[in-house]
């Protein structure tokens, strides 16, 4: 698998396919060239792969988030069923003690 020249962390194929092609681009350019580029490509290609990490890490705690909201929806309705039926044999607790004085 292809990787930049600096950033030996990166895989090419990791970043988009514009970004690929310029990398291959800079790597094809006689070395005095490239070695004027190759540092700010570097950086671009840095900046570009913790981009994805960090989407990748929103997407996940979002997922995440959902699924918590889930939980708390089920439990919310849950606690409002056993509230409503606490609430119905307290009347009618209330409803017979009444009748019975």
């Amino acid at each position: 698998m292809p990787v930049s020249k600096a950033n030996n962390t990166a895989p090419v194929a990791e970043l988009p396919a514009d970004l690929t092609r310029l990398v291959e681009a800079v790597q094809g350019l006689p070395e005095e060239h490239a070695a004027r580029i190759q540092p700010l490509l570097d950086q671009v290609v840095e900046s570009t792969t913790r981009r994805r990490r960090i989407l990748s890490l929103v997407q996940d705690a979002l997922s995440q988030l959902r699924l918590d909201m889930k939980y708390l929806m089920f439990d919310l309705e849950a606690t409002r069923r056993e509230r409503d039926e606490c609430q119905a044999k307290l009347r009618n607790w209330e409803s017979d003690t009444d009748q019975g004085e």
